[in-house]
Protein backbone atom coordinates (compact mmCIF):
# COMPACT_ATOMS: atom_id res chain seq x y z
CA UNK A 1 0.00 0.00 0.00
CA UNK A 2 2.67 2.71 1.05
CA UNK A 3 4.52 1.70 -2.37
CA UNK A 4 1.14 2.17 -4.42
CA UNK A 5 0.83 5.71 -2.71
CA UNK A 6 4.09 6.67 -3.67
CA UNK A 7 4.02 5.86 -6.90
CA UNK A 8 0.74 7.72 -6.98
CA UNK A 9 1.87 10.48 -5.90
CA UNK A 10 5.42 10.74 -8.00
CA UNK A 11 2.88 10.69 -10.83
CA UNK A 12 1.57 13.57 -9.20
CA UNK A 13 4.40 15.10 -9.19
CA UNK A 14 5.63 14.40 -12.49
CA UNK A 15 2.29 16.10 -14.36
CA UNK A 16 2.36 18.71 -12.41
CA UNK A 17 6.29 19.34 -13.67
CA UNK A 18 5.20 18.97 -17.12
CA UNK A 19 2.31 21.33 -16.87
CA UNK A 20 4.53 23.94 -15.26
CA UNK A 21 6.98 22.95 -18.89
CA UNK A 22 4.15 23.60 -20.59
CA UNK A 23 2.71 26.76 -19.62
CA UNK A 24 6.56 28.33 -19.02
CA UNK A 25 7.01 26.92 -22.81
CA UNK A 26 4.28 28.96 -24.02
CA UNK A 27 5.02 31.86 -22.11
CA UNK A 28 8.41 32.14 -23.51
CA UNK A 29 7.26 31.26 -27.19
CA UNK A 30 4.92 34.09 -26.61
CA UNK A 31 7.67 36.88 -25.87
CA UNK A 32 9.84 35.60 -28.67
CA UNK A 33 6.92 35.65 -31.35
CA UNK A 34 6.59 38.75 -33.27
CA UNK A 35 3.47 40.22 -32.88
CA UNK A 36 0.68 40.42 -35.57
CA UNK A 37 -1.41 43.58 -35.57
CA UNK A 38 -0.01 45.00 -32.16
CA UNK A 39 -2.26 47.87 -31.79
CA UNK A 40 -5.31 46.40 -32.67
CA UNK A 41 -6.19 45.86 -28.84
CA UNK A 42 -6.25 49.87 -28.73
CA UNK A 43 -9.51 49.81 -31.34
CA UNK A 44 -12.99 51.26 -30.13
CA UNK A 45 -14.72 49.88 -33.05
CA UNK A 46 -13.98 47.20 -35.86
CA UNK A 47 -15.57 45.38 -38.09
CA UNK A 48 -15.70 42.01 -39.85
CA UNK A 49 -17.39 39.45 -41.81
CA UNK A 50 -18.70 35.54 -41.02
CA UNK A 51 -18.75 32.80 -43.04
CA UNK A 52 -21.64 30.35 -41.24
CA UNK A 53 -22.93 26.69 -41.35
CA UNK A 54 -25.81 25.69 -39.34
CA UNK A 55 -27.15 22.59 -38.14
CA UNK A 56 -30.85 23.12 -36.85
CA UNK A 57 -33.86 21.17 -35.71
CA UNK A 58 -37.14 22.09 -34.53
CA UNK A 59 -38.30 21.61 -30.83
CA UNK A 60 -41.14 19.82 -30.59
CA UNK A 61 -44.24 19.65 -28.49
CA UNK A 62 -47.80 17.59 -29.34
CA UNK A 63 -51.11 18.92 -28.92
CA UNK A 64 -53.38 17.37 -26.68
CA UNK A 65 -55.61 16.67 -29.86
CA UNK A 66 -52.62 14.41 -31.09
CA UNK A 67 -53.68 11.48 -28.50
CA UNK A 68 -57.56 11.30 -30.49
CA UNK A 69 -56.69 10.85 -33.81
CA UNK A 70 -55.25 7.85 -35.09
CA UNK A 71 -54.33 9.32 -38.40
CA UNK A 72 -50.50 10.08 -37.31
CA UNK A 73 -48.87 7.81 -35.43
CA UNK A 74 -45.46 10.21 -34.62
CA UNK A 75 -43.27 12.99 -35.64
CA UNK A 76 -40.21 13.26 -35.68
CA UNK A 77 -37.45 16.28 -35.59
CA UNK A 78 -34.51 15.89 -38.36
CA UNK A 79 -31.10 17.87 -38.41
CA UNK A 80 -30.90 19.53 -41.14
CA UNK A 81 -27.81 21.62 -42.44
CA UNK A 82 -28.08 25.39 -43.90
CA UNK A 83 -25.24 28.23 -44.55
CA UNK A 84 -25.25 32.01 -43.40
CA UNK A 85 -23.55 35.31 -44.11
CA UNK A 86 -23.10 37.97 -41.75
CA UNK A 87 -21.50 41.45 -41.11
CA UNK A 88 -19.93 41.81 -37.40
CA UNK A 89 -20.01 45.14 -35.69
CA UNK A 90 -17.97 45.18 -32.86
CA UNK A 91 -17.28 47.90 -29.56
CA UNK A 92 -14.74 47.54 -27.27
CA UNK A 93 -16.01 48.59 -23.38
CA UNK A 94 -12.53 47.67 -21.81
CA UNK A 95 -9.61 44.96 -22.00
CA UNK A 96 -11.95 42.56 -21.03
CA UNK A 97 -15.30 42.90 -22.34
CA UNK A 98 -17.00 43.91 -25.72
CA UNK A 99 -20.03 44.26 -27.20
CA UNK A 100 -21.00 42.68 -30.41
CA UNK A 101 -23.72 43.09 -32.64
CA UNK A 102 -24.14 40.74 -35.78
CA UNK A 103 -25.88 42.85 -38.45
CA UNK A 104 -27.30 41.97 -40.83
CA UNK A 105 -27.35 38.46 -39.94
CA UNK A 106 -28.97 36.09 -42.87
CA UNK A 107 -29.63 32.39 -42.44
CA UNK A 108 -30.34 29.92 -44.67
CA UNK A 109 -31.57 27.10 -42.85
CA UNK A 110 -34.00 23.66 -42.98
CA UNK A 111 -35.89 21.95 -40.10
CA UNK A 112 -37.48 18.71 -41.52
CA UNK A 113 -40.22 16.94 -39.52
CA UNK A 114 -40.86 13.15 -40.32
CA UNK A 115 -44.16 11.91 -40.19
CA UNK A 116 -45.00 8.42 -39.98
CA UNK A 117 -49.14 7.83 -41.34
CA UNK A 118 -50.83 4.90 -40.54
CA UNK A 119 -53.17 5.06 -43.53
CA UNK A 120 -51.81 6.55 -46.34
CA UNK A 121 -53.97 8.58 -48.87
CA UNK A 122 -52.62 7.15 -51.94
CA UNK A 123 -54.39 9.96 -53.78
CA UNK A 124 -52.58 12.77 -52.81
CA UNK A 125 -49.13 11.05 -52.92
CA UNK A 126 -48.64 10.27 -49.58
CA UNK A 127 -46.51 7.32 -48.01
CA UNK A 128 -46.12 5.37 -44.57
CA UNK A 129 -43.35 8.00 -43.88
CA UNK A 130 -43.26 11.71 -45.05
CA UNK A 131 -40.53 14.17 -44.72
CA UNK A 132 -41.75 17.92 -44.44
CA UNK A 133 -39.22 19.86 -45.12
CA UNK A 134 -39.92 23.76 -43.40
CA UNK A 135 -37.44 26.18 -45.10
CA UNK A 136 -36.70 29.77 -43.65
CA UNK A 137 -34.70 32.16 -44.77
CA UNK A 138 -33.45 34.23 -41.40
CA UNK A 139 -32.54 37.99 -41.13
CA UNK A 140 -31.38 38.03 -37.78
CA UNK A 141 -29.95 40.69 -35.43
CA UNK A 142 -27.83 39.07 -32.61
CA UNK A 143 -26.10 41.23 -29.41
CA UNK A 144 -23.40 40.00 -27.36
CA UNK A 145 -21.35 40.57 -24.69
CA UNK A 146 -17.86 39.38 -25.46
CA UNK A 147 -15.24 37.82 -22.44
CA UNK A 148 -11.83 37.64 -23.61
CA UNK A 149 -8.87 36.29 -22.20
CA UNK A 150 -5.24 37.59 -22.06
CA UNK A 151 -3.42 37.50 -25.34
CA UNK A 152 -0.81 34.94 -25.94
CA UNK A 153 1.54 36.07 -28.98
CA UNK A 154 -0.92 35.95 -31.77
CA UNK A 155 -3.82 33.95 -29.97
CA UNK A 156 -6.38 34.43 -27.95
CA UNK A 157 -9.90 32.64 -26.37
CA UNK A 158 -13.37 33.96 -26.17
CA UNK A 159 -16.55 33.55 -25.10
CA UNK A 160 -19.71 35.34 -25.25
CA UNK A 161 -23.82 35.03 -24.53
CA UNK A 162 -26.47 37.04 -25.56
CA UNK A 163 -30.11 37.44 -27.32
CA UNK A 164 -31.09 37.61 -31.09
CA UNK A 165 -34.33 38.51 -33.15
CA UNK A 166 -35.16 37.07 -36.61
CA UNK A 167 -37.37 37.66 -39.14
CA UNK A 168 -38.46 34.44 -41.68
CA UNK A 169 -38.62 35.94 -44.93
CA UNK A 170 -40.14 32.23 -45.98
CA UNK A 171 -43.10 32.40 -43.23
CA UNK A 172 -46.29 30.41 -44.92
CA UNK A 173 -48.30 31.40 -41.87
CA UNK A 174 -50.68 33.12 -44.40
CA UNK A 175 -50.87 30.54 -46.85
CA UNK A 176 -53.83 29.86 -47.96
CA UNK A 177 -53.72 26.61 -49.90
CA UNK A 178 -51.81 24.78 -47.17
CA UNK A 179 -53.48 21.18 -47.21
CA UNK A 180 -49.26 19.79 -46.78
CA UNK A 181 -47.69 22.95 -44.83
CA UNK A 182 -46.90 23.06 -40.99
CA UNK A 183 -46.72 26.54 -40.77
CA UNK A 184 -44.79 29.37 -38.91
CA UNK A 185 -44.72 32.68 -37.87
CA UNK A 186 -42.64 35.31 -39.27
CA UNK A 187 -40.61 35.98 -36.00
CA UNK A 188 -38.70 34.59 -33.81
CA UNK A 189 -36.73 35.67 -30.43
CA UNK A 190 -33.90 33.34 -28.40
CA UNK A 191 -30.61 33.29 -27.26
CA UNK A 192 -27.52 32.60 -27.55
CA UNK A 193 -23.62 31.44 -26.24
CA UNK A 194 -20.80 30.11 -27.35
CA UNK A 195 -16.77 30.20 -27.56
CA UNK A 196 -14.30 31.46 -29.96
CA UNK A 197 -10.28 31.45 -30.60
CA UNK A 198 -8.98 34.90 -32.24
CA UNK A 199 -5.54 33.96 -34.42
CA UNK A 200 -3.77 37.19 -35.42
CA UNK A 201 -2.12 37.47 -38.59
CA UNK A 202 -0.51 40.39 -40.20
CA UNK A 203 -3.71 41.64 -41.52
CA UNK A 204 -6.37 40.23 -40.20
CA UNK A 205 -7.88 38.17 -37.57
CA UNK A 206 -9.55 34.59 -38.10
CA UNK A 207 -11.78 33.40 -35.65
CA UNK A 208 -13.14 29.97 -35.48
CA UNK A 209 -16.54 29.93 -33.68
CA UNK A 210 -19.22 27.93 -32.34
CA UNK A 211 -22.42 28.83 -30.95
CA UNK A 212 -25.72 27.03 -29.85
CA UNK A 213 -28.98 29.60 -30.64
CA UNK A 214 -32.34 28.32 -29.16
CA UNK A 215 -35.29 30.11 -29.90
CA UNK A 216 -37.41 30.75 -26.80
CA UNK A 217 -40.74 31.39 -28.12
CA UNK A 218 -43.44 29.08 -30.36
CA UNK A 219 -43.21 29.53 -34.00
CA UNK A 220 -45.59 27.34 -35.32
CA UNK A 221 -49.02 28.84 -36.42
CA UNK A 222 -51.61 26.23 -35.57
CA UNK A 223 -54.06 25.08 -37.77
CA UNK A 224 -56.67 22.67 -36.55
CA UNK A 225 -57.83 22.31 -40.11
CA UNK A 226 -54.66 20.80 -42.17
CA UNK A 227 -53.88 17.69 -41.10
CA UNK A 228 -49.45 17.70 -40.69
CA UNK A 229 -50.17 20.94 -38.48
CA UNK A 230 -52.96 20.30 -35.93
CA UNK A 231 -51.24 17.60 -34.18
CA UNK A 232 -48.50 19.80 -33.21
CA UNK A 233 -48.42 22.17 -30.53
CA UNK A 234 -45.37 24.07 -29.76
CA UNK A 235 -42.35 24.30 -32.64
CA UNK A 236 -39.06 26.00 -31.36
CA UNK A 237 -36.15 26.94 -33.24
CA UNK A 238 -32.70 25.05 -31.91
CA UNK A 239 -29.78 25.37 -34.01
CA UNK A 240 -26.09 25.01 -33.69
CA UNK A 241 -23.49 27.08 -35.84
CA UNK A 242 -19.82 27.27 -36.81
CA UNK A 243 -18.56 30.67 -38.39
CA UNK A 244 -15.22 31.75 -39.81
CA UNK A 245 -15.26 35.28 -38.85
CA UNK A 246 -12.43 37.80 -40.39
CA UNK A 247 -11.77 41.07 -38.61
CA UNK A 248 -9.49 43.46 -39.27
Amino acid sequence: MYNLLRNKTNGIKKLGLAMLMFISAISSNAQEVELNLPNHDDKRYYLGIGLMYNNARFLLEQHPSFLGQDSILSINPLNTGGIGLAGIHTLRINRRFEIRAIFPQLLFSYKNLTYNLKSPNKSMDEDTFMTKQVESILIGLPIHIKFRSDRIGNFRVYMFGGAKIEYDLASNSSARRAENLVKLKSYDFGVEAGIGFNFYFPVFILSPELKISNGIINTHSRDANLKFSNTIDRLSSRMIIFSLIFEG
